[in-house]
């Protein structure tokens, strides 16, 4: 997929507070660079025009080009924190790094350039370890970037259906919630929790609900339960439903390159990825994959999705 955004389960869970403007202005940096095929390194000069941010958005032109110019300035001053384990003695540890080193705004084009940081890239782009994927017209309705936040950290979850219980102080730390704001709890549900359940199950692919937990009269944590929406019919989306699965019954012998090629794609599916097992390596997954298109039965579960990747009998 051209909107794939893949970021390091650490940054996913890292503390940072990115306004609305900035935190798609981040993604679609992302996205564009592997849309391009030039990959992000740190010493890689992204760009992101105005026409993007229109299309994917669906702002007007004016609007684009003014949130772009403050975006390019506000980003420069952010910073994330985000935890690891030193390598040496398995002590936690966390830091503290800028998003980009390097950002500019061409005025008469609506053209945005950016650099990563150092300490951020290899965040964004390493696949071999735990990631989260996600597509980013998933996130391309939600006008909350707290709702943003919120559906990055549930998609982690996606393939068992439930998250632990995340407790209230670094919960709202990971939301980007500042410490002076909605301190009431009254007002954090309304004004980021309910919104971004909201937002979340009107316009991305998950259904979302969450329960407190309490800590004697006190709210302690939330804990969120999410399953994957059905695709809607056939005739409304173009893609096959779920009940086309159960009326498959013939086997596709695939040959190796086939079985290379669509198991790759399939990966790339939100659908399908909610079948990866917690912590699940992208490479393991695929060869997983491939090996369940060489099972009968497998096969049928996942017929409906080879179509939608573009697989058509011979």
């Amino acid at each position: 997929m051209s909107d794939l955004v893949v970021k390091d389960n650490a940054l996913i869970s890292a503390s940072y507070s990115l306004d609305l403007i900035e935190q798609r202005l981040m993604l679609l940096a992302i996205t564009q660079a592997r849309e391009t095929g030039l990959g992000i390194t740190e010493n890689s000069l992204l760009e992101v025009h105005a026409a993007a941010y229109i299309n994917c958005f669906d702002v007007d032109k004016s609007t684009a080009y003014r949130a772009l110019k403050e975006a390019s300035k506000g980003l420069f001053d952010r910073y994330v924190t985000y935890h690891d384990k030193n390598p040496k003695n398995g002590r936690d540890r966390s830091f503290h790094c800028r998003w980009v080193d390097k950002i500019g705004y061409e005025e008469q084009s609506g053209l945005v350039y950016l650099r990563f940081t150092q300490d951020v890239v290899p965040l964004i782009t390493r696949l071999e370890e735990n990631f989260t994927r996600y597509e980013l017209h998933q996130i391309a309705k939600l006008s909350s970037t707290y709702a943003i936040r919120l559906y990055e950290l549930l998609i982690r979850w996606r393939s068992i259906g439930k998250t632990p219980i995340m407790e209230l102080v670094e919960f709202r730390n990971q939301l980007g919630v500042k410490p002076n704001d909605y301190k009431l709890m009254s007002d954090f549900k309304k004004r980021v929790l309910d919104l971004s359940v909201k937002l979340i199950n009107d316009f991305t692919d998950i259904r979302v609900e969450y329960t407190q937990h309490k800590n004697g009269r006190s709210i302690s944590g939330f804990s969120f339960k999410l399953k994957q929406k059905p695709n809607l019919t056939a005739e409304t989306t173009g893609k096959v439903t779920l009940r086309d699965i159960n009326t498959v019954d013939m086997f596709h012998k695939l040959t190796e390159k086939q079985l290379d090629m669509f198991s790759s794609k399939l990966a790339d599916l939100p659908t399908v990825q909610a079948m990866a097992h917690v912590g699940e390596d992208m490479k393991p997954f695929v060869a997983r994959l491939r090996s369940m298109l060489m099972d009968a039965e497998q096969q049928k579960g996942l017929l409906p999705y080879l179509k939608e990747v573009g697989y058509t009998a011979a």
